[in-house]
């Protein structure tokens, strides 16, 4: 029997935007949490949180690691996944302080 090794996918992330308009994201995980004035994406490099006004997803496709968002776009920031977990605030406990 051959023994099949998984090999650990490399980590990689591009981030397009046209025009303060167009925001194209790769190494999409999963969306946590969206509406029109924020879009929080977990991803390969860290939780990413989107923005704006106005903001709408075109596409999402998990398979192929893609997101397309819409809309007047602020800012783009990072925050450490481990880090937000280890001091016990996820999104919802810093919504509800």
């Amino acid at each position: 029997m051959i023994e099949e090794k998984k090999v650990p996918r490399q980590k990689s992330q591009n981030i397009i935007l046209e025009n303060r308009e167009k925001l194209s994201i790769s190494g999409v995980i999963d969306v946590e949490s969206f509406n029109d004035e924020s879009v929080i994406v977990d991803t390969e490099m860290g939780l990413l949180i989107i923005r704006g006004e106005d903001l709408h997803i075109n596409k999402l496709n998990l398979d192929d690691s893609v997101l397309n968002i819409e809309g007047d776009i602020m800012s783009c920031e990072y925050s450490d996944k481990e880090g937000s977990k280890s001091k016990g605030g996820g999104f919802f406990s810093k919504m509800f302080k």
